[in-house]
């Protein structure tokens, strides 16, 4: 039986060999896919790097104000009536209406993008309301 024995402990360092064998096979094969994932990653980084230096001309060279934004523009009578006399740019004239709006609670209160006129912004709109979108158009056409 003493000889049964060491058989049956020499059969089982076997097979725990064959077991590792696959084992050791499946790391081989996983290296080569972490080898080419590091050898790609250093690429990625290069082309990081290259981006600041492009962006870094772009900074040097400011952006400088249109004049032709900054030109007093003559208000028509009606638009006169609502932001007054003095000329100023299209800009202002937009911020002096929308503080109109504001200051009489002229926004629908269901759909905040329609304007509701009073009686100094119904001749400038045309209509009782208006969309914020068109207010732009309606501003262009009552400036000279």
């Amino acid at each position: 039986m003493a000889t049964a024995k060491k058989g049956a402990k020499k059969a089982a360092p076997k097979k725990a060999a064959k077991k590792a064998a696959p084992k050791k096979a499946a790391a081989k094969k996983a290296a080569p896919k972490k080898a080419a994932a590091k050898k790609a990653a250093p690429k990625k980084a290069a082309a990081k790097k290259a981006a600041p230096k492009k962006a870094a001309p772009k900074k040097k060279s400011a952006r400088k104000p249109n004049a032709a934004f900054m030109a007093p523009l003559t208000p028509s009578p009606t638009l006169a009536a609502v932001i007054g006399n003095a000329g100023m740019p299209r800009t202002e004239v937009v911020k002096k209406i929308w503080e109109y709006i504001k200051k009489n609670k002229l926004q629908d209160n269901n759909n905040k993008r329609m304007l509701n006129a009073d009686e100094k912004l119904r001749p400038l709109f045309g209509k009782n309301q208006i969309s914020m979108f068109e207010l732009a158009k309606i501003v262009n056409n009552h400036l000279k």
